[in-house]
């Protein structure tokens, strides 16, 4: 007589944040189809909403990916952040640019900042404390990209004081790095949680 053993597994919980993640996301996509409607400026094309479906899209698929990589709240809030803090980056860029407008060369720096961000959570394999030094990186990438911007700003000035558009744009840019460390803090706080900091779906 065969036996059925009970899968000593534990089961991971659900993500209970699932339909409210996707159910904003249709929202937002929603919303500027509904500002069109009215006089308020809105005016997108077709390929604006497949922009940002797609993006939306990513930025909840990442997210569903970390549902699943930890059970760890703070885990799972570091990387959202981190994926919130990358969608808004290149919503911005999109939208009007950091420095100058949208078609300002200076802002395929931000792609990098994303890039430093990607390759570290892939070296780090998604363990928290080689997540949150990956997290580091890209807020001083995001840092770096603010000094190259406000010193172009002045070269192209000819070294005159900086004007309040560009000191503006340069404040914007390095407030970007206070989400990238906030989202380090909380892998720093995941990693000391399980002091093996193994895989990120460890339960310790």
């Amino acid at each position: 007589m065969s036996t059925v053993r009970a899968s000593t597994r534990p089961r991971r919980p659900r993500n209970r944040l699932r339909p409210w993640l996707w159910g904003g996301a249709a929202c937002l996509l929603l919303l500027p189809a509904v500002a069109m409607r009215f006089d308020t400026g809105v005016d997108w094309g077709a390929g604006d909403f497949i922009v940002m479906g797609a993006m939306l899209a990513i930025a909840c698929g990442l997210y569903e990916l970390a549902t699943r990589l930890s059970d760890r709240t703070s885990w799972r809030a570091g990387f959202g952040l981190a994926v919130a803090t990358g969608f808004l980056t290149v919503w911005v860029n999109l939208a009007v640019g950091m420095f100058g407008s949208e078609d300002n060369r200076l802002n395929l720096m931000f792609g990098g900042v994303l890039l430093v961000a990607a390759l570290g959570a892939l070296l780090a394999r998604f363990r928290a404390r080689g997540m949150a030094w990956a997290m580091v990186a890209a807020a001083a990438a995001q840092l770096a990209a603010a000094a190259v911007g406000l010193a172009v700003g002045l070269a192209a000035d000819a070294y005159a004081p900086p004007g309040p558009m560009l000191v503006r744009e340069t404040v914007l840019t390095a407030c970007f790095a206070l989400p990238w460390l906030a989202s380090a803090l909380l892998f720093r706080r995941a990693a000391q949680q399980d002091p093996q900091a193994g895989r990120a779906g460890s339960t310790g």
